[in-house]
């Protein structure tokens, strides 16, 4: 799993948008499996390589979780619904009905649904409370023990500290550090990155 950390309005949404196909570089290509993704068409690389989930859910909310599944996916939306913790009896409730965790696990559930090679998250847990943040973040570590390969940005920093592979530090949309968990929390060498952490270190 990969994190991408920085303040607010330093450019994570946008460089995740890039990567996914939801926007164009001004200069620039970017690569997917050695390919530049706007000459395979921005929208073949969304429906075949990528799925997004975002802050707001985007259900359909007239209908049922099983339903919301159903529109992605040609196998039975249960089991993939079970894997985000989701019960046969809150599958079958209207969206509305649910919980913002449990909104934010259909969110999941119906981007697996869609076998993607990669899952983009920006700030899936922004709209939550401390409670419901955390049933949404049990599912990514479970995703992440799985072997999933994901892209997030978050401002849980406990989070992408234990869970992350590597994570990204961005600043005034720049890319400024990256390595490993240890690496960026415990030997960064930035002095841009060390300021930003040292608020997390204070209130941990």
């Amino acid at each position: 799993m990969y994190a991408i950390l920085g303040p607010s309005g330093c450019g994570k949404t946008t460089l995740l948008s890039l990567m996914g196909g939801l926007d164009s570089p001004s200069n620039g290509q970017i690569l997917y499996d050695g390919q530049d993704i706007e000459k395979m068409g921005l929208s073949a690389h969304r429906k075949n390589n990528i799925a997004f989930i975002f802050q707001s859910y985007n259900l359909i909310d007239y209908l049922t979780p099983k339903e919301n599944v159903a529109l992605t996916s040609k196998l039975p939306p249960l089991p993939v619904l079970e894997r985000v913790g989701l019960t046969d009896e809150e599958s079958k409730r209207n969206v509305l009905k649910l919980s913002g965790g449990q909104q934010q696990r259909v969110a999941i559930a119906r981007a697996l649904a869609l076998h993607p090679d990669i899952l983009c998250f920006d700030e899936p847990t922004s709209a939550l409370d401390p409670e419901l943040t955390g049933e949404v973040l049990k599912v990514i570590r479970s995703l992440a023990d799985q072997h999933t390969t994901m892209i997030i940005v978050t401002h849980e920093m406990a989070f992408a500290r234990d869970v992350a592979d590597h994570i990204l530090f961005m600043d005034g949309g720049i890319i400024v550090e990256e390595g490993t968990p240890t690496e960026l929390f415990e030997n960064t060498q930035n002095e841009r990155t060390k300021a930003f952490l040292s608020r997390f270190s204070q209130n941990n």
